[in-house]
């Protein structure tokens, strides 16, 4: 294992590390599916057949940066290597393919890994929003839940956000003035759009938790795949509630596309979780990232 992961996953080391994957395998797609608010790049990497892919996103919420070393670390092995428990992964990837975003909020997890000042013109408002709450930032540079922002549930999650008192931009939980307003945002729905994403999962930290329901256009085939990764895993399939009940990029995706998509919390503890977790966490979940992969 190299150095990078060894430590938290800044930025311009992420951008790094994925042209060094793309180089090392000519046949990986390396590109960009947007920006951040402060004009950041978005990245993905791809491999197999992109026309039939599951997506694979981390790093939604910014003190969630774990997820976007697993998912890197998973791809980079994918990428490295012919086969993982016995699957044929030339052969798989002949008809399917995987897509992986790492990091869906770049200036969000800059904030959360070096402070306000990574925010450039944003340093000032971010810096106000920060003197209003004690709590650890989750958002992008706008000072909104991007995993509250999708169009899943909105009256519902907003009458729930002013319940709590959660009205203007703030470190977390805040959805911002309509769905979808965010480019990050936008950019997993151009995504999924474009590609005709099959399935999607999306990680978070923590809890060991899998979510795999959102309402009546839930395929009936998500629940016995929600049973197989736990299985894998030893995670436990759950229900949502409150605030996590709405809102959701997985949300957004099962009620939109009526195709299957989870939400992994992976490891236990309080964000962020330590990057000395990565290993430990990897090593428990790579057969079920594998099956995650051949669902």
């Amino acid at each position: 294992m190299d150095n990078f992961y060894l430590n938290p996953p800044r930025y311009d080391s992420i951008r790094k590390k994925m042209a060094q994957i793309k180089k090392n395998n000519p046949q990986i797609k390396l590109f960009c599916i947007g920006q951040s608010i402060l004009k950041r790049r978005i990245y993905a990497l791809g491999i197999g057949n992109l026309k039939n892919a599951v997506l694979f996103t981390g790093a939604i919420h910014a003190q969630e940066w774990l997820t976007c070393s697993l998912l890197l670390r998973f791809f980079e092995e994918l990428s490295e290597k012919h086969e993982l428990y016995g699957v044929d992964l030339n052969d798989i990837f002949t008809n399917r393919g995987l897509i992986v975003v790492p990091m869906c909020n770049p200036d969000g997890v800059e904030i959360a890994l070096g402070g306000p000042k990574t925010a450039k013109q944003l340093c000032s408002p971010i810096q106000f929003i920060m003197k209003k709450s004690n709590q650890s930032w989750q958002a992008n540079a706008r000072g909104v839940d991007l995993n509250h922002n999708f169009d899943a549930g909105w009256k519902q999650l907003k009458q729930l956000e002013c319940s709590k008192g959660i009205k203007s931009p703030s470190p977390r939980q805040y959805g911002g003035i309509c769905p979808q307003s965010e480019p990050e945002t936008k950019a997993l729905v151009a995504l999924c759009n474009n590609f005709d994403i099959k399935k999607v999962i999306a990680f978070h930290s923590q809890g060991e938790e899998i979510y795999y329901y959102y309402g009546k256009n839930t395929p009936a085939e998500s629940a016995l795949m929600a049973d197989a990764l736990a299985a894998s895993s030893g995670y436990e399939v759950c229900q949502p509630t409150g605030l996590a009940s709405h809102g959701g990029f997985k949300d957004w995706f099962i009620n939109s596309k009526c195709r299957p998509g989870f939400t992994i919390e992976i490891g236990k503890g309080q964000n962020p979780l330590p990057i000395e977790m990565l290993e430990p966490i990897y090593d428990r979940l790579k057969e079920m990232l594998v099956i995650a992969t051949l669902l």
